[in-house]
């Protein structure tokens, strides 16, 4: 996964369910992002736009860019 955007390891949001990272245990949320795109920006919990590719996928943040894979 490349990203122009945050830095994936100061994740304050699930990037799947939206809810806080500390919040539970995500288990199930790595678990569906193995095959699918991320959902909410992991910054600042926006829900992100995002776009299938036939080589994978981008999601877009308004506030903190893009990430694809």
């Amino acid at each position: 996964m490349v990203s122009s955007g945050a830095d994936p390891t100061t994740a304050v949001w699930c990037d799947r369910c939206g809810r806080s990272t500390g919040d539970g245990s995500h288990e199930d949320c790595a678990a569906a992002r193995a095959l699918e795109p991320p959902r909410f920006c992991p910054q600042c919990r926006r829900r992100m736009k995002v776009q299938v590719l036939p080589t994978g996928w981008s999601a877009l943040c308004v506030e903190h860019g893009e990430t694809h894979q």
